[in-house]
């Protein structure tokens, strides 16, 4: 089952995982040190909370999908209708090990075509394989916090 994810900055994590768990009837379903992640059956959602001092900002939006190879099409898909991605890579980040693939909207909004493929203790992006310690979302397309309405940095990296 496909969703979409959400993804927010938040100023206080313990307020905002109360305040959420309460409007979702839902516990995280991950929970680190500044983080937190819901999988929400209904509606499909998987809301990720990141504490950051800019909160009730919008980090970024994704689709969370089930395997590798829906990920692969979607870029194919992307990228055949002439959208910037970044391809397809493996990384880690959010405490997951993933397959993702970015693009941005026209306002500069990330967003993030991806599987989860493991659990890490890390939060920070990065690439693994061929491109080590390399940045996720190259500058073309950013995973950096958008408020709501405005557009990223664009010379940001995730």
């Amino acid at each position: 089952m496909s969703r979409i994810q959400l993804a927010l900055n938040v100023s206080d994590i313990d307020q905002a995982v109360g305040f959420y768990s309460k409007l979702f009837d839902a516990e995280p379903a991950k929970r680190k040190p500044g983080y937190a992640n819901f999988e929400i059956a209904e509606p499909p959602l998987k809301l990720v909370l990141i504490e950051a001092p800019e909160g009730g900002t919008l980090n970024h939006l994704g689709v969370e999908t089930d395997t590798g190879d829906e990920v692969m099409a979607a870029e194919a898909r992307l990228s055949g209708t002439g959208l910037e991605t970044t391809g397809v890579d493996d990384t880690i980040c959010c405490y997951a090990t993933k397959t993702e693939t970015w693009v941005n909207d026209p306002d500069g909004a990330p967003w993030e075509w991806y599987v989860k493929t493991g659990d890490a203790e890390q939060m920070a992006n990065r690439v693994v394989g061929d491109h080590e310690g390399a940045c996720c979302a190259p500058s073309a397309v950013t995973a950096e916090p958008v408020g709501l309405g405005t557009a990223p940095d664009p010379g940001g990296c995730c």
